[in-house]
């Protein structure tokens, strides 16, 4: 950051964290994992069992089974209280399994979100969260 245009002192750049758009319901099933980051522009966000903020993405990788090639699971960032600050991360096991990376993540992005919320809450109950 230097100095402005006209010589003044620097400006402080402002970071933006989030941006809320209007959600544009055309676009899917807000109930899903992938209908609702669709319909909102971001993934969704939900309160732990542990009363800790998490987001969700789906993430795909090769399983090494040759019957089912690609797994996605769910990846979700941990943040801090306050302003926001990733605190870290848990994922879970492969959840869906497909011949094709695209076929894996479009089998979790139908997922309810209930469904997703309540992984969060094993995942956490598994790792000896206070909940």
């Amino acid at each position: 950051m230097g100095a402005t245009e006209t010589g003044g002192p620097p400006q402080r750049a402002h970071r933006v964290i989030g941006q809320h758009l209007p959600p544009d319901y055309s676009r899917g099933d807000e109930t899903t994992l992938g209908g609702y980051a669709a319909v909102h522009g971001r993934p969704p966000a939900f309160d732990g069992a542990d009363g800790v903020a998490y987001s969700v993405d789906i993430l795909v990788d090769e399983t090494g089974d040759p019957s089912a090639p690609w797994g996605a699971y769910l990846f979700f960032v941990r943040w801090t209280p306050g302003r926001p600050a990733l605190a870290g991360h848990v994922e879970s096991e492969f959840v869906t399994h497909a011949l094709t990376a695209d076929g894996a993540r479009t089998q979790l992005a139908q997922w309810p979100l209930t469904e997703v919320k309540q992984a969060l809450d094993r995942l956490l109950r598994g790792r000896g969260a206070a909940v």
